[in-house]
């Protein structure tokens, strides 16, 4: 559940949470007005959410994580534990 949190969602919702966070401080230092909540560029803040999060599932699918080679163990249920699903390196030649 965080792996999906801090791979998707959080990507997704960062660009419109930091955006939505320098208009309370422009409005607090009267820069801005409430004009602004209303023309919130919202083609832009959702088209760079999927960019980032796209970004971080290539990152964390090709350059996270173990070696590509070797063999998929799925999770055992072994003297009444679950053994977590791993991969097993590849057998030397």
């Amino acid at each position: 559940m965080i792996r999906i949190l801090a791979t998707i969602v959080l990507p997704l919702l960062l660009p419109t949470a930091l955006y939505v966070l320098w208009l309370m401080a422009a409005q607090r230092m009267r820069l801005g007005s409430s004009a602004a909540w209303r023309a919130l560029p919202w083609p832009w803040l959702v088209a760079t959410g999927v960019v980032l999060a796209a970004l971080m599932l290539y990152v964390v699918g090709t350059r996270i994580g173990g070696s590509p080679q070797g063999h998929y163990v799925p999770p055992q249920w072994i003297g009444g534990k679950i053994v977590p699903g791993h991969i097993e390196p590849p057998a030397p030649q």
